[in-house]
This record gives C-alpha cells, sequence and structure tokens, in this order.
C-alpha cells in the first residue's frame, strides 16, 4: 500500500516542485505564470518523463483547476456586478464576440475547416485570457478605469459563453442535436441559477454565518471547498458540465455578506490546482508537431493576435468609444483564452478538429499568451501617442470613474455607522467589514453595506482593500497595528488610512505608524472622522456642514428627550 501511495503521490511532488521553479522563472522574466507553467509542461513531455497528460492523477488536478477558476468567478458574478456594467456585458461583449467569431471563423473556412467546425473553432479563439488579463489590469491600476472595467465586463461573458461552447462540443461530437443540446442546458442552467441563488440564501448563507459565529477559521476553507465541488458535481450529475455548476456555486455566496472571507480561503487552491491545469496543457502539446509545424504557429499567433485587436477595436468604436481607447481595449483582449485549452482538451474537440490542428491552434495561443504584456504595452503606447496629437481636452476614457465604494469602514459600531451615514448622505459609496456576528446582523438587517471579515487576516486583504482610496480603523488596537501597517503600507501605497481614537496620546502612538488619527471629541461618536474622511474625499464642504449640523441636532435632541424623560 505505502509504493502504491508513492506512485501516485509521485507526480503531485514533481510538478509541485518543478511548478515552483517555472512560476519564480517566468516572473523573473516578467512574464505570466501560464507561460512558465506551458512551457515546463511542454519540457517534460519533450524529456521523455513518465508523465503525461493523459496521467489520472494529473488529470484530476487539471480538471479541479477549472472547476476553481469558474467558482471564483462566480463569486464576483453578483446580481449587482451584472446591473452596474449590464450594457459591457450584454452589450459590448456579445458584440465583440460575434465580430470575432466571424472574422476568425472566415479564417479557418480559408484554411479548409468545414463551416460548423470554422465557426466553431472561431468562436473558440473569440475568447481572451481572464488569467493573463486581469493582473495587467491591477498591475496598472486601471481597475477603475473604463478600459479595465470593460475589459473585466467583456471576459465575464466571454467566461459564461465558454461553458456552452464545451457543451456545443460535446453534442456534436455525440451525434446529437446542438440546437437542442443548447436549448436544453440553457434551461436548465436558468434552473440551476434560480436554485443557486434560493441555495445560497437559506442554506449555504446560515451555514456560513453559523462558522463564522463558532469562530473557526480552517472550516471556512472546508465549507468554500464543499459548496465548489457540490456545486460541480451536482451539475454534472443533471448533464451540466463540472464548470458550469462551479461557476453557479460562486453565484451562490456572491450575494453574501461571506463572499470577501470565501474569496480569500479558495484563492490558494485556485492558484494551485489552476497551475496544474496548465502544466497539464504543456504536457498534451505535441513537440514533433510543434516542430513539423512552427512557422504555422507562427502565422496563426500573428493572424489571431491582428484579427482580435482588429474586431475588438470595431466593437469598441460601435459603442461610440475613441479611436485611442478603442485600440488600447483591442490590444488588451487580443490573446487567446485559458478555455481554449479546456475546450481544445477534449476528446470531442479533437475529433470534431483534427489532432495536428488542435497541436498547432493550442500552440499559438500559448504564443499569444506569452505575448499578452508586450502587445498590450504596445496598444497603450499606441494610445498615448494618438491622445497625444489631439487637442488638450478631458477625456473619460483616461479618468477613473467613480468607484462604487471607494471607502472600507473597519467595524460597525457607533463610530462606523455614523461615518457610513454621512458616506450615505454625500453618495459616497463604501464598505464595512464586521467579524462580530451581532454586530453584523443587525448592520446588515439596517441596511448598511456590510461584510463578514477580520482584517488582522492579511489573507482577506485583496478581496476588500483593493481598489479602496481611504479605509477607517473604527476601533483600532494599536498591537495588531503596529504588526500589521509595514505590510499594508507596502502592499496599498496609496491607500489613505484613518484610525478613530479616543484621546490625544493614542492619536499620536498611530500617526507614529502613518496613519492618520482622528480623536473623537463631538456628538454623535464618529463624527469627527466622518468628517475627516470627506474632506480627504473632496466632499462639497457646505453639503458636509449641513449633514454635521443635522447629525448634532437630532443626538443632541435625543440626549434631551432622555433626560427630561428620566
Amino acid at each position: 500500500m505505502d509504493q502504491a501511495f508513492a506512485h501516485t503521490l509521485a507526480p503531485i511532488l514533481l510538478l509541485l516542485a518543478t511548478g515552483i521553479v517555472a512560476l519564480l522563472v517566468s516572473r523573473a522574466l516578467g512574464m505570466s505564470p501560464i507561460v512558465g507553467y506551458l512551457a515546463l509542461g511542454a519540457a517534460l513531455r519533450a524529456s521523455d518523463f513518465p508523465l503525461t497528460s493523459d496521467d489520472e492523477t494529473v488529470g484530476l488536478l487539471a480538471e479541479l483547476g477549472v472547476v476553481f477558476l469558474l467558482f471564483d468567478l462566480g463569486l464576483h458574478f453578483s446580481l449587482r456586478t451584472v446591473r452596474a456594467e449590464a450594457a459591457s456585458i450584454f452589450g459590448l461583449g456579445p458584440v465583440q464576440m460575434l465580430l470575432a467569431t466571424a472574422a476568425l471563423s472566415g479564417l479557418a473556412t480559408a484554411y479548409g475547416m468545414p463551416p460548423g467546425t470554422a465557426v466553431f473553432m472561431g468562436a473558440t479563439l473569440a475568447l481572451s485570457s481572464t488569467a493573463a488579463v486581469a493582473p495587467l489590469i491591477v498591475e496598472r491600476h486601471q481597475q477603475s478605469c473604463p478600459v479595465g472595467l470593460t475589459a473585466i465586463a467583456i471576459l465575464i461573458f466571454q467566461d459564461v459563453a465558454a461553458i456552452f461552447l464545451l457543451i456545443v462540443a460535446n453534442a456534436a461530437a455525440g451525434g446529437g442535436n446542438v440546437l437542442l443540446a443548447v436549448a436544453a442546458a440553457l434551461a436548465k442552467a436558468a434552473l440551476g441559477l434560480v436554485l443557486a441563488l434560493w441555495v445560497g440564501r437559506a442554506v449555504v448563507g446560515p451555514l456560513f454565518a453559523l462558522v463564522a459565529r463558532l469562530g473557526r477559521e480552517e472550516a471556512f476553507s472546508a465549507m468554500a471547498l464543499l459548496v465548489a465541488l457540490t456545486a460541480g458535481w451536482a451539475a454534472a450529475r443533471s448533464g451540466l458540465s463540472l464548470t458550469l455548476g462551479a461557476f453557479l456555486g460562486g453565484m451562490t455566496l456572491a450575494e453574501t455578506p461571506y463572499q470577501a472571507v470565501i474569496r480569500s480561503e479558495i484563492k490558494p487552491f485556485r492558484g494551485l490546482f489552476l497551475g496544474f491545469f496548465f502544466v497539464s496543457v504543456g504536457l498534451s502539446l505535441d513537440s514533433g508537431a510543434i516542430g513539423s509545424h512552427w512557422l504555422a504557429i507562427v502565422a496563426v499567433c500573428a493572424l489571431l493576435l491582428a484579427a482580435k485587436t482588429a474586431t475588438n477595436a470595431l466593437s469598441s468604436l460601435a459603442f461610440r468609444w475613441s479611436v485611442p481607447g478603442s485600440l488600447q481595449l483591442g490590444f488588451l483582449l487580443a490573446q487567446g483564452s485559458e478555455f481554449v485549452f479546456v475546450v481544445l482538451g477534449t476528446q470531442a474537440t479533437g475529433a470534431l478538429v483534427g489532432k495536428t490542428e488542435v497541436s498547432i491552434v493550442a500552440a499559438a495561443v500559448v504564443l499569444s499568451l506569452g505575448a499578452t504584456p508586450v502587445v498590450a504595452s504596445a496598444g497603450r503606447a499606441l494610445a498615448g501617442r494618438l491622445r497625444a496629437r489631439r487637442k488638450p481636452s478631458r477625456d473619460p476614457e483616461l479618468e477613473r470613474r467613480e468607484e462604487a465604494a471607494p471607502v472600507l469602514i473597519v467595524g460597525m459600531g457607533r463610530v462606523g455607522r455614523t461615518i457610513a451615514d454621512g458616506l450615505s448622505e454625500l453618495r459616497i459609496g463604501y464598505v464595512a467589514v464586521e467579524r462580530d456576528q451581532a454586530r453584523l446582523r443587525e448592520a446588515i438587517a439596517d441596511g448598511y453595506a456590510a461584510m463578514y471579515g477580520d482584517m488582522s487576516d492579511s489573507r482577506i486583504w485583496p478581496s476588500v482593500v483593493a481598489e479602496r482610496r481611504v479605509s477607517v480603523l473604527t476601533a483600532p488596537s494599536y498591537e495588531i497595528s503596529q504588526g500589521l501597517t509595514a505590510m499594508a503600507a507596502q502592499l496599498f501605497p496609496d491607500l489613505t488610512r484613518f484610525a478613530a481614537v479616543a484621546d490625544e496620546a493614542e492619536a499620536e502612538r498611530f500617526r507614529a505608524l502613518g496613519l492618520r488619527a482622528v480623536v473623537e471629541r463631538g456628538i454623535p461618536r464618529g463624527l469627527d472622522t466622518a468628517v475627516a474622511v470627506l474632506d480627504a474625499l473632496d466632499a462639497d464642504r457646505a453639503a458636509v456642514a449641513a449633514w454635521m449640523r443635522r447629525e448634532q441636532e437630532r443626538a443632541l435632541g435625543g440626549a434631551e428627550t432622555l433626560f427630561v424623560a428620566a
């Protein structure tokens, strides 16, 4: 038994060890880790190492990578997100897909593919890479710019479309009616969405509330894994894909207050298993075919980048984007997608397209992913030069949109509620994090935008701090802040950090750490900090003063009433 276990464990150890090397090398060279993993898989296959993409252990790990990728995507796909970016998700996204599919399927037809296969291949290559583009947007601080927001919205639409491409491939290879298969899948997906939202509110949400109340952090990881895998299993049993089930599983939690902490818990699993997936893709590349058809691979990659840049730009122009902005978006989304490997890796696609063609297309997509940082930078530089030639004017495509929630409030006691009231009064968005279950329930019941989280755990920071301009500690602990402030300043250098304190001596201690400490002297508690935060956000001073007077009068009026009653 020990020998059997060792035999099963060997490929996992190998992938972990070599995966770390591939990750470090790709980062050192300024490339996406995806390229490093793909190159590692190709190198392992070329070295005749006894490990293939058909290995049962490797296959399971690779499939889990896609499951967790879709689960994480579902966590971002809340109804609020859909409403905010509806025009891009359901407008620009489909137009981009249609134009890119038409152009790429035309090229595939010219190559000699049958029309149906050519359209399928064109739609597959029309997808762009969430895994490659999202880190670039964060690195360039474009999360709140139109280019970044629109790119993410398009990617969300494409990721959902990819699921149905898998259904089409399986239906076509099985000799079934494709339209009937897609209609049935849409009906099941719609029913699954309704069930997912109901289960999220009625079952999963209360379960996470129980876990949070018991204070067992490790249980969050187990619960997140359970939801992701159970949702995938249920979808597969009903005739849909594991990936669609994982996506719906993420959606069950997107509307709950526990979304941020679940994202932080699932992130290590997603990164690890997704790395296994890309290594398995590299293992599946036919080195013989690559060596024999390297010129075709380069040509396909060049045509892919050119066709998608052009069609992406045309799509943006159709939605009244400027020429510079359209080109920048076009270059940013020019690469192939990680989902291309999922679709090409199925036996159904191999039968439809042909093994040699699959190898050529997969290698071309690998090249496009490796070129993404360079291509995106070229598009940004070109857009900059075109804008420089225009007369100086206000360019909305370069400006950060008003963030939905530029302020993070840590703690929803009296101070936190007053700050939230001030922000709401001046129509400035915020998100509040509270670890006490009773206060969290009360805050949500009273209409505050609050979620569960413990900010002393740095794993949650990327989920809740990114894209915020201001954070406020409403009940700060000096000992915790002392240990975490240096890390927070390094990770979020543009974040303005406030701390509400009781006296001047405490304020000096927090100021020494680099925080803007505000001594709470007024009535109601939190008013002084709220005014300081609003001032930092350049809020209208007259409106702030008027709100401040109303709050003071309300608080003093309430105190007088209590005094008279007593």
